[in-house]
């Protein structure tokens, strides 16, 4: 008996093929195995528990004679202790993959979570509604989807450090690379309660810095929008914008409205617990411009969706789901947009891909709800009345807005200032 080495495996490759099993003299149970049909293995031959067991390690065109043998050598330490390697082998074949655990975490969610976080969690996943991994032919935006760089690997075998070298991939798009991080941090919870696992390897990573969104527009960038959004050719879109800028509303909210939830007698909008966020009926008053504005869009005995989408079912219809590309024209329409390149599909003559101009609004139609806000704040309105305009239940997620008052409380202590200075002194209403 002698050890295995690299000249030895390469004469039984190239030599006659004859079945036979040759051990290493080095570490007891390593051998090298040669098929009829002439391929090579390295095996691990142990017993354990008077049963005999023959497991293979890897093709010898594959793995390297020392790799093979350190491998060997472990499984001879793992047998030694009283464990069996293949029944490990086993149990690791049956560990689920993340791509697994992410599929019953979003199908548990569909029940509790809000459809625009559901789509949002699906394309940070890289996930379709089945719960399969999505098809996406840009490799730069594949590799930033979770499912791409995470989704086969075997629970197990996910470390903290994997996490962190993929949220850090991420670090041009802090906020971005921060939901990523929250989103693997609550599937691997997930996994935790439902027994797949004992770890979560996404907890104690440091998040990137996120400077809160302070954008609103400037009168002049309001009316321009709205020239842009009342001139757009999509009438359904047009109103839905439109309808956002003049309460405040969260998109979905918007969409989702129906006209049953409209008293425009009284000038009142009752927002369902269902199509909130706060999952809890609000009572909004509206606004003279936004009541002009659904009576143009009512129609005699009109129910449903006010934005019906293109899809419709038998007898009923389904609200619109997005206003992505509408919002980006308008954007557009109204210089509120930067341009950047982007890789076509097409390829040049010089074989690399031809860049294509593309428009990105340099604020989100969330920043409607923001500029609502906003505005009623630095014209003197309290507080709590644009808390309540915009569904607020803690008082401390309106402050943000309180910065903003600063302008009003100046403008209201100037006005006592020119009092102060227009009033007569004493000596000269004697005079």
């Amino acid at each position: 008996m002698s050890n295995i080495t690299e000249e030895f495996v390469r004469r039984m490759v190239t030599g006659k093929p004859v079945a036979r099993i040759v051990p290493d003299a080095d570490v007891r149970g390593f051998c090298v195995r040669l098929t009829q049909a002439g391929t090579v293995f390295y095996i691990f031959d142990y017993y354990f528990r008077g049963k005999r067991h023959k497991l293979t390690i890897g093709d010898a065109g594959a793995w390297t004679v020392e790799r093979a043998r350190k491998k060997a050598r472990e499984w001879r330490v793992k047998v030694d202790d009283g464990h069996d390697p293949l029944a490990e082998r086993h149990e690791w074949k049956n560990e689920p993959t993340f791509a697994a655990l992410a599929a019953a975490y979003m199908k548990d969610a569909k029940a509790r979570k809000r459809e625009s976080s559901l789509r949002d969690d699906c394309q940070m996943l890289g996930m379709n509604d089945n719960g399969e991994p999505k098809a996406d032919k840009n490799e730069a935006q594949k590799k930033k989807r979770i499912l791409t760089v995470l989704g086969e690997h075997r629970l197990a075998e996910i470390k903290q450090s994997d996490i962190a070298r993929f949220h850090e991939s991420l670090r041009e798009a802090p906020y971005r690379a921060n939901r990523v991080l929250a989103l693997l941090s609550a599937v691997f919870n997930y996994g935790i309660d439902k027994k797949w696992t004992t770890e979560n390897p996404a907890r104690g990573i440091e998040k990137f810095p996120e400077e809160k969104r302070e954008r609103f527009l400037t009168i002049e960038e309001m009316q321009k929008l709205r020239e842009s959004i009342e001139g757009y050719h999509d009438v359904s879109a047009r109103d839905a914008l439109l309808l956002l800028m003049l309460t405040g509303s969260r998109e979905g909210e918007v969409l989702k409205a129906e006209w049953e939830e409209f008293d425009l007698a009284r000038g009142v909008w009752t927002k369902p617990s269902h199509h909130t966020k706060q999952k809890k009926d609000e009572h909004i008053p509206l606004s003279g411009p936004a009541l002009k504005l659904l009576e143009s869009m009512q129609t005699p005995g009109a129910t449903g969706p006010l934005f019906p989408g293109r899809e419709r079912k038998e007898k009923s219809c389904t609200a619109r789901v997005s206003l992505r590309r509408p919002w980006v024209q308008a954007c557009k329409a109204a210089g509120l947009v930067r341009e950047i390149a982007v890789e076509g599909k097409r390829r040049g003559k010089d074989g690399e891909p031809v860049k294509l101009t593309r428009y990105r609004p340099t604020l989100r139609v969330h920043d409607l709800r923001h500029n609502f806000a906003s505005h009623l704040a630095s014209n003197g309105v309290s507080l709590q009345v644009v808390g309540k305009l915009l569904g607020h239940t803690q008082a401390s997620t309106t402050m943000r807005y309180a910065h903003l008052q600063d302008e009003a409380l100046r403008s209201a202590t100037n006005k006592f200032g020119r009092i102060f200075e227009q009033a007569p002194k004493a000596g000269k209403r004697r005079a």
